[in-house]
């Protein structure tokens, strides 16, 4: 919400018309010789020996797929091989009007894109540091092949480069651009600004976005292009992008010289095909692609419909629109019409189109209409068209046969993927050539003087409690760690809904609104596919993101972005980025089914993310601290319960200097010996009451361990405690099926199997969906539970009468009626 701006009734309620401006379908006229002083006679020579490039490339990876070999040589490729023979001209068209500062984003049909990308940013470099890029990338592992072929000069090394390292990314080699974890579907070279290519239909779209939002915040040259099927116009991210990237604030509250909307093109390859459903006439209904630009902003995204069967229709496209987002007027919408001869795999026998379709485009096919314009033109000719052709196929036999021979080029094994999987960075700056950017001194900002005078125990000299208004909170010690954070780290910038004026939906935020710029700090769409996208692609390009969901009910909404996305491209990089991303959560209580539910169990389980869940304003600014300094993504979740929450466990209180709470290490928050209770995020409370009461009522002495982390996690402590006491309880606020819990009971066990005088117990909310907050006692873990569970389970307390059923048939029970 924006103090800034004012909804006047009489505005609104007026009465008018909605005007769309005119988009344009195919409307370039060509002026050969205007073409030919822009691009020269080599430049266009160039792009038609790209598109035969991309062709040949393409043709081969069809017949291994299809035969098992190419040209006498056999190789059975097991991966995927989604080909974009027939698409040639819109891929390289693009790539003519760009440079390695313009970044693109592609799709799984993406080899031609990252080829013509490549091949045409290395022609705008000079020799010595294209030698230098190709020399220094992965040790030189991938040039070393690429010597091996013929060539004459740095530019034709390149090619040999470029190919060998696509071509072994898709064999999954070790020496391809990303040490074959990427594979087909993903193979990037960034140096090149070929950027990652998403497996997810439209799954460029929020990422490229994030990727043009860094290069707005922190002034880079150069525009993000995200490359994306006509099938996409389907998936809600790609509209959530669209819609994030052309918010108004960007030009009315945003400076003027933060340069205007971020400089972002979704550009959607219009194959007329999503797989084997036909967009136009059956799974759409927009008619024209380009229309939909006319929804999202009053200048229709300058929408556009491009014959991408012509490069140079493509590549004068190109050129206006990067006028257009270089000047901040953005976002900018092309629907770049192609189309693949190939099905949408190998296996795929297109029944679904006829043969004569097929064979209509076949007969403009933009190879050859564009080699004829070139011969008419006198700028080949036709013997030197064969030549290409020929020249080309004979380098990819050279590049096949070194891309498959299993010794001199392997691929990675278990130790090199498990290396790769996260980064652990401690970077305080991803830029240390910059200042951070603040409205006024971190000093002088109110709160941090008011939180300076706060009392920061829970309890004062005299042990009674402090009240909540003098008291240093939880959420202080998060305002701590972000605003030492955005002091630090230019780069560093947040988002999400409601982060602005309101302070954030738990008053985090409070304070940082006269801190910071709108650039750095600002409020989002109702968009959680788009606000964690945009991170991902923020990160990965260079800055550090802090991007926040409300609650952790709304992952489902940014499900693809946090589990496919923000997940795994440091590995499918093999480390080549880094991703320092933290996703704040809040855990919920008192709003009901949807808006009170603890997931951590489902960033648990996904490889590549770091899960923190803190219970103690100690470790909310010492884990946040610790997150804001990393280089890997992590899933900070934050109970509500725990909001204004003072410190009970620090005898001194909350550090005032900065400090990194030690990574995966659990804590011991009261000594005991004849059960140990481990707990994750709130329920730490809950379980000190239990210990209490089982000391002073039964004589029982319980160790409590607050876990702090889910991942990565040091089980070793929790093993130490249950060696002494042979009893382990774990607790926590998620529901009991499938929690993180069951994952360390499981590990527990395996590991201390013979310290266990009793089975691992574990106390977590009911198998129901979240009642309203009068029921919340029936449905989240009690401290009288606790203590019922150990009392059937492991140590029977004398004269106990329990509370709740927490007996092995009651186990039984509600597992068959999975409840």
């Amino acid at each position: 919400m924006t103090k800034s701006l004012v909804v006047n009734p009489a505005d609104v309620r007026a009465a008018s018309v909605i005007r769309t401006p005119d988009i344009p379908v195919n409307a370039y006229e060509m002026d050969f010789a205007a073409e030919k002083r822009r691009h020269g006679a080599d430049g266009l020579t160039n792009m038609l020996h790209d598109m035969i490039v991309i062709r040949t490339f393409e043709s081969m990876l069809n017949s291994i797929k299809t035969t098992g070999g190419w040209q006498g040589i056999e190789y059975n490729h097991k991966g995927p091989a989604h080909l974009s023979m027939g698409q040639e001209a819109s891929a390289v068209g693009q790539a003519a009007e760009l440079t390695a500062d313009d970044f693109v984003f592609g799709s799984h049909r993406s080899h031609g894109e990252i080829l013509a990308k490549s091949l045409s940013a290395a022609r705008t470099m000079d020799a010595d540091r294209l030698s230098g890029i190709m020399a220094g990338f992965l040790d030189g592992d991938t040039l070393r092949h690429a010597e091996k072929v013929d060539h004459t000069d740095a530019a034709d090394l390149a090619e040999n480069f470029i190919l060998f390292g696509t071509l072994a990314e898709i064999f999954a080699r070790r020496d391809g651009f990303n040490r074959g974890m990427g594979g087909s579907m993903h193979a990037f070279f960034t140096p090149f600004g070929s950027m990652p290519n998403n497996a997810i239909v439209g799954g460029s779209a929020p990422i490229a976005q994030g990727s043009a939002l860094f290069k707005r915040i922190n002034d880079k040259p150069g525009i993000v292009i995200a490359n994306i099927g006509d099938a996409s116009m389907g998936c809600g991210p790609v509209w959530e992008a669209m819609m994030f990237s052309a918010m108004d604030q960007f030009r009315q509250l945003w400076r003027e010289s933060d340069g205007g909307n971020p400089p972002i093109l979704f550009n959607f390859f219009n194959n007329f095909y999503g797989m084997g459903g036909q967009t136009d006439g059956e799974t759409m209904g927009y008619d024209l692609l380009a229309r939909v630009g006319a929804g999202v902003n009053p200048e229709a995204m300058h929408a556009e419909r491009v014959d991408g069967y012509n490069p140079l229709a493509v590549a004068d496209a190109i050129r206006r629109k990067k006028e257009i987002l270089e000047s901040g007027r953005g976002p900018v919408l092309l629907d770049t019409i192609t189309y693949r001869f190939s099905g949408h795999s190998p296996s795929d026998a297109s029944s679904y189109r006829t043969k004569d379709e097929v064979a209509l485009w076949e007969e403009v096919d933009s190879i050859t209409t564009f080699a004829d314009l070139l011969v008419s033109k006198r700028v080949v000719k036709k013997g030197d068209v064969d030549d290409m052709f020929a020249s080309v196929a004979d380098k990819l036999g050279h590049v096949l046969k070194l891309a498959i021979d299993d010794d001199a080029c392997p691929r990675v094994d278990a130790q090199f993927i498990e290396s790769v999987m996260l980064s652990n960075g401690n970077e305080p700056t991803m830029d240390a050539d910059r200042e951070p950017e603040l409205l006024t001194p971190l000093e002088e900002n109110p709160r941090v003087q008011a939180i300076a005078k706060k009392v920061r125990t829970a309890t004062d000299e005299n042990g009674k409690p402090v009240s909540k208004v003098k008291m240093y909170q939880f959420r202080d010690g998060l305002f701590e760690a972000m605003a030492h954070g955005f002091a630090t780290d230019p780069t560093m910038a947040a988002w999400g809904e409601e982060n602005r004026d309101w302070g954030g939906a738990f008053a985090v935020y409070r304070g940082l609104t006269e801190l910071l710029p709108y650039r750095r700090l600002f409020n989002s769409p109702i968009s959680e596919a788009a606000i964690v996208g945009a991170g991902v692609g923020y990160a990965l390009s260079g800055g550090r993101a802090v991007v926040e969901l409300m609650y952790c009910d709304f992952l489902g909404r940014a499900g693809d972005e946090v589990f496919n996305q923000m997940a795994k491209w440091q590995s499918m990089s093999a480390g080549i980025l880094t991703m320092p991303l933290v996703l704040r959560v809040s855990v919920g209580n008192k709003y009901g089914a949807q808006h009170s539910q603890d997931w951590s169990a489902l960033a648990a389980h996904m490889p590549g993310l770091k899960v923190y869940f803190p219970a103690t304003p100690t470790d909310a600014k010492g884990m946040l601290n610790l997150a804001l300094r990393g280089t890997d993504p992590v899933v900070f979740l934050e109970s509500q319960l725990l909001y204004d929450k003072g410190e009970e466990f620090e005898a001194d209180g909350v550090p005032e200097g900065y400090y990194e709470t030690p990574e995966g290490e659990p804590i011991v928050r009261r000594e005991g010996s004849d059960v140990t209770i481990a707990t994750l995020g709130a329920t730490l409370y809950r379980a000190m009451e239990a210990a209490q009461e089982l000391e002073e009522k039964h004589g029982v002495s319980a160790e409590v361990i607050d876990l702090r982390f889910v991942a990565p996690l040091n089980l070793e402590p929790v093993v130490a405690s249950v060696r002494k006491t042979g009893r382990l309880v774990l607790a926590s606020d998620a529901v009991e099926r499938g929690s993180v819990l069951q994952m360390i009971a499981n590990q527990v066990q395996t590991v201390a199997f013979d310290a266990l005088d009793a089975p691992v117990t574990i106390v977590g909310a009911r198998n129901h969906v979240t009642p309203a907050p009068e029921l919340e006692d029936l449905f989240f873990p009690q401290p009288s539970w606790i203590i019922d569970a150990i009392h059937e389970r492991m140590l029977p307390l004398k004269g106990y009468t329990p509370t709740s059923n927490q007996t092995e048939g009651e186990i039984l029970r509600r597992s068959r009626l999975g409840v």
